[in-house]
């Protein structure tokens, strides 16, 4: 409860035997807003009008007990944050023991003493005050935090997206080609039931698969017809030039292994280490899909790009031998369902 300056703080007790409510009165009713109520329906029903700063509950009241009473506050969200303040003409621990697990603040034992009641109130709401300010700070720094990684998990994803560009950029045949892969890459792993942190993870190591092409020579990324023994040789190395660039990102390692092993086969053929199945990390397994599907639906300096059917045939051809099966038939479910063949200009 939000009170302002000289505004007198609210007071609703509740207790079913008279002389105590006209004691608590009389006690408290100079210093507060005090109301009190006989039983505990009429407590709830109140305070759906008119909140309270603190409530006096006793425990044995017939109709609802204060314990049934305190239950129906802590459900209600109105309600559940009023500290409450027992009372009962027992010295059982047991009973109190009770009530603080049920959500109360504190107790007050009768016969009442006004020195002690009125302490013990005052101290309950300048704790719940205190609580109240530590959670408006901790909700202030929180918003900052999450402002500040906000902040920073954008700067990181424009970052990759430009280096994707500028990766791009060397092969004037493949303008887009990282964005693509990385868009086909997350949608495999989407259909394949991986989690959101899954799916963002291989979107990024997708961008940057190609980022080793940085150290190709552009002659031969855009030479017209088809790459010499020797050339094809010095283009794997984009692979390994990728891995080590990207092995210095200690607070997301897995970009390397886009970059090391998108080229890696299933059986085992590819490189630039030669790993297989399972041995392959399962990113660059499905990266290796995504960037497979682009090459060949996409124009290159020696041919344009092949059919759909082509495509889809090359696929299902490297199913177990290029690419791990189940991400090959994610991929042909993909193509089927491209009936228009749009899905090579990339996912919307």
């Amino acid at each position: 409860m939000n009170n302002t300056i000289g505004e007198r703080r609210r007071i609703i007790a509740v207790d079913d035997d008279i002389i105590n409510r006209m004691t608590l009165e009389a006690i408290l009713s100079i210093d507060y807003d005090f109301t009190a109520v006989s039983s505990g329906p009429e407590a709830l029903k109140l305070l759906t009008s008119q909140l309270a700063d603190l409530i006096l509950l006793d425990i044995n009241m017939p109709e609802m007990n204060g314990f049934e009473v305190l239950a129906a506050l802590q459900k209600n969200p109105q309600t559940c944050a009023i500290p409450v303040i027992m009372l009962t003409g027992d010295l059982d621990q047991e009973t109190e023991v009770r009530g603080i697990q049920a959500g109360a603040f504190d107790f007050v034992h009768k016969p009442f003493i006004p020195t002690l009641i009125l302490r013990r109130i005052e101290r309950t709401l300048q704790l719940k005050a205190l609580q109240h300010h530590m959670q408006q700070e901790i909700d202030k720094q929180t918003a900052i935090a999450q402002a500040q990684l906000a902040s920073t998990e954008r700067l990181f994803r424009e970052m990759i997206e430009t280096l994707a560009d500028t990766i791009d950029a060397k092969d004037k045949y493949t303008r887009g080609h990282s964005h693509r892969v990385a868009d086909y890459a997350w949608e495999i792993a989407r259909r394949a039931g991986k989690s959101e942190e899954y799916q963002r993870d291989i979107y990024y190591m997708a961008q940057l698969h190609d980022i080793g092409k940085i150290g190709i020579p552009s002659s031969l990324i855009n030479k017209s017809g088809r790459l010499t023994d020797e050339e094809y040789t010095s283009m794997k190395q984009h692979t390994t030039i990728g891995g080590t660039i990207l092995s210095h990102v200690n607070e997301m390692p897995e970009l390397a292994d886009g970059a090391r092993y998108h080229h890696e086969r299933y059986d085992g053929k590819g490189y630039p280490d030669g790993l297989a199945g399972a041995a392959i990390p399962e990113k660059a397994r499905i990266i290796a899909v995504a960037d497979a599907y682009d090459a060949m639906t996409s124009k290159r300096s020696y041919r344009d790009a092949l059919p759909q059917a082509v495509v889809r045939q090359e696929i299902l051809n490297g199913r177990g031998s290029q690419f791990d099966p189940v991400f090959a038939d994610i991929m042909l479910n993909m193509i089927d369902d491209d009936v228009h063949y749009q899905m090579r200009e990339g996912l919307v």
